[in-house]
């Protein structure tokens, strides 16, 4: 399923900007869901961008965000902690809530997943959580600057470095995420769980995730990533994972909408698809298109706009009777391309034209025909372009009953 990726943004817990990416199907989506990423990283990370994207494919929108003081995102991540982390993820909730739809999936990834599994309670619409090699403990992430503890004990705080980046780790980070203890909070979670894991996760270890499904209560569910590293840094790891939650995910979603349906192949069917201002869902016999308006119309991009569908079909058209005609004359026709642009011209400007006042709508058709054809040929092929079906009932008289269903 093809899948749009815009920028958004919306305030974080602490008022700063929050940076943040919505992957989304071209159609309507079947549920959303919010992402949170690992320790230092960022939405724009491997695991992140590939697990979120996989699951827009498969009709879940996706919200992934940075959080403060990461990635794109404003504030200082000196200033932040677990807690803020948390609050984040409950700020991101509410902006998907207000211009989407509250996120029926929590996925998060290492430390992420822990912040899923705490912000749960806050995000009551939230059906199922799922976790992607998350420590059973918070405070477990600071094993990765261990060597700097007692720096960040007696001075109050250090320069560490992680995954070859310096950061300013505070003391107050190490005493947030020694408060905090998911093992209540998970059980009594009172949703759905799935606990993703690598039994070879050297930097989460595998009694993490025994902890985790240990202390839920059902409906639970658990699936080893085999050989893959903590940060799913192979594309089928990260694809794998987002089949799987899909998957897990779709029996405690409500049933997708039916998609319009054609009684025949002469039929067209078109239905708001709910998703955005304009979309639109496209029945034509047993083919599915979407439709939308651009962005600078109050869309959402999500599929040609009508004007775009109307040139695409004179387009084929002309494509397909320049095959046929030099299909039938023998003809070396290698390939055509049709280029069109459609727009609207005074009427007095327009010499070919019978009507003089007002303003016509004039579309542009481009021809380019390859292959070793005479000029005689090609000087043919553009007379035949303008003989398709469809070019000839734009140039004809239509009329147009609408009555109600």
């Amino acid at each position: 399923m093809p899948i749009h990726s815009d920028r958004v943004e919306f305030p974080g817990s602490q008022g700063e900007p929050l940076a943040a990416r919505l992957d989304r199907p071209a159609g309507r989506a079947r549920a959303w869901a919010l992402f949170a990423h690992c320790f230092t990283c960022s939405k724009d990370f491997v695991a992140s961008k590939r697990v979120s994207q996989s699951l827009a494919e498969r009709g879940i929108g996706v919200l992934r965000f940075d959080f403060t003081g990461l990635g794109g995102s404003g504030g200082e991540f000196a200033n932040t902690d677990f807690t803020s982390n948390v609050a984040d993820l409950v700020a991101a909730a509410d902006w998907l809530r207000a211009e989407h739809a509250a996120p029926a999936l929590l996925v998060g990834h290492s430390l992420g997943g822990a912040a899923v599994l705490a912000a749960a309670a806050q995000i009551p619409e939230a059906v199922g959580v799922a976790t992607l090699g998350a420590p059973a403990d918070p405070e477990h992430v600071a094993k990765l600057f261990s060597t700097s503890r007692d720096e960040i004990e007696r001075s109050g705080e250090a320069q560490v470095e992680l995954a070859g980046r310096p950061f300013r780790i505070r003391k107050q980070l190490l005493d947030d995420l020694a408060s905090h203890s998911l093992d209540e909070r998970v059980g009594s979670l009172k949703k759905a769980l799935l606990v993703l894991h690598s039994p070879l996760d050297n930097q989460v270890g595998i009694d993490n995730a025994t902890r985790l499904f240990a202390a839920a209560r059902h409906p639970k569910s658990f699936v080893s990533l085999d050989d893959a590293d903590h940060l799913l840094s192979r594309p089928a790891d990260a694809a794998y994972a987002a089949e799987v939650i899909a998957a897990w995910a779709e029996r405690f979603l409500p049933p997708a909408a039916e998609a319009p349906h054609a009684g025949d192949d002469h039929e067209v069917v078109v239905r708001e698809s709910g998703a955005g201002r304009f979309g639109q869902e496209i029945a034509v016999g047993r083919h599915l298109l979407p439709a939308d308006e651009p962005t600078w119309l109050g869309g959402d991009d999500a599929g040609p706009s009508p004007y775009g569908l109307l040139l695409a079909a004179l387009g084929a058209c002309t494509s397909m009777t320049l095959r046929m005609y030099a299909d039938r004359k023998g003809w070396p026709l290698e390939r055509t391309t049709v280029r069109l642009r459609h727009d609207k011209v005074h009427a007095q400007d327009c010499a070919e034209c019978e009507t003089q006042d007002g303003h016509i709508d004039r579309i542009r058709k481009s021809v380019q025909v390859e292959g070793e054809l005479d000029a005689e040929q090609r000087r043919r092929l553009l007379e035949i372009a303008d003989r398709c079906p469809v070019h000839r009932t734009l140039q004809s008289e239509v009329h147009i009953e609408s009555e109600p269903a």
